[in-house]
């Protein structure tokens, strides 16, 4: 008898199968708690300790900012991957395999049609979870269909960032992107629909340079990191301690590059007022008042009206003087 094997691993356990997994609790990245899955979850991924906001999925995205979280997606052009035949320490290729294996998407922008508050809407959103949301050319194309999508159905168009910019291993045809978007989105303003940023942790690179900032209205969400360089980089650059805050949401805020930092959990409610006041009929402007160099037409005064009571043509008496 192997007094090891029959005595002292049933008792502590030893070789047992785990009754949970392994992902029940999450660590908030900003104040360090545990905060369960299930609340997390319930939350829209907003830490109930300090109100910190994680990092959504695309999909996600999709479902907290449509109706009852119902859309039809959009399927968007697949153009050739990895033209350039582009190799680091890994082949473009098996990156792209391994992040659509762990993400189960084919790109890092997903598209969508639905209602926002009993409105049409088109939300295109960035998944920050495949390759750092980097644009190539299959997340350009995806962004010109959400756009071509939106004027054919006379729709407003949403676009939720989160990116660290271009995705280099695509090189100019990436950086192609930024004018690709800016023109497709030029067409949907031409067509008089609304267009919103909506700008999430991080927005960086070459989406904050084109597409991210061009919107009729730019939302950001709280402690979100939004610039074109990263801290660090413009730290070594510049050579200067950067104040507290630089580059975080309420901080472009108060100098103007953002119009307002909403909390996710008021998002929807928000977006749905913004695109309901865009989307009203526009009224005619009063003309404007003449300038004090122009000449102004003088107008001839009115001829003086015969007192009430008296005949037309007849003197009117009037009192004798004292």
């Amino acid at each position: 008898m192997n007094w090891l094997t029959n005595t002292v691993l049933p008792k502590i356990g030893l070789g047992r199968k785990k009754d949970s997994p392994d992902n029940l609790w999450e660590k908030c990245r900003s104040c360090g708690q545990m905060v369960f899955h299930r609340d997390l979850e319930q939350s829209h991924r907003v830490c109930p300790h300090c109100d910190h906001h994680m990092r959504l999925t695309a999909s996600a995205r999709l479902a907290l900012l449509f109706d009852d979280g119902e859309f039809v997606r959009i399927k968007t052009p697949e153009p050739p991957l990895d033209p350039l035949k582009f190799r680091d320490a890994k082949r473009y290729t098996d990156q792209l395999k391994e992040a659509r294996h762990s993400t189960g998407k084919q790109f890092a922008v997903e598209v969508g049609f639905g209602q926002i508050g009993g409105l049409d809407t088109v939300v295109a959103s960035q998944n920050f979870f495949f390759m750092g949301g980097s644009v190539s050319a299959g997340e350009g194309e995806a962004i010109v269909a959400a756009a071509e999508k939106a004027v054919k159905k006379d729709a407003a168009l949403v676009l939720c960032a989160a990116s660290g910019g271009m995705r280099m291993q695509e090189g100019i045809l990436s950086l192609m992107q930024m004018p690709r978007t800016t023109v497709a989105l030029q067409r949907l303003k031409d067509a008089g629909l609304p267009y919103i940023c909506v700008l999430t942790d991080p927005t960086t690179g070459g989406t904050t340079a084109s597409f991210a900032m061009i919107g009729d209205v730019t939302i950001a969400e709280p402690g979100a990191l939004i610039g074109f360089a990263g801290p660090r980089v413009i730290e070594q650059t510049i050579r200067e301690q950067l104040p507290d805050g630089f580059q975080r949401a309420e901080y472009l805020l108060e100098h103007g590059m953002v119009d307002m930092v909403v909390h996710r959990h008021e998002l929807a409610e928000t977006v749905a007022r913004i695109i309901s006041l865009l989307r009203d009929e526009i009224v005619e402007p009063p003309k404007s008042l003449p300038r004090p160099d122009e000449d102004v037409p003088v107008i001839p005064e009115p001829e003086a009206m015969p007192e009430p009571g008296a005949a037309q043509g007849e003197p009117v008496e009037t009192a004798p003087e004292k």
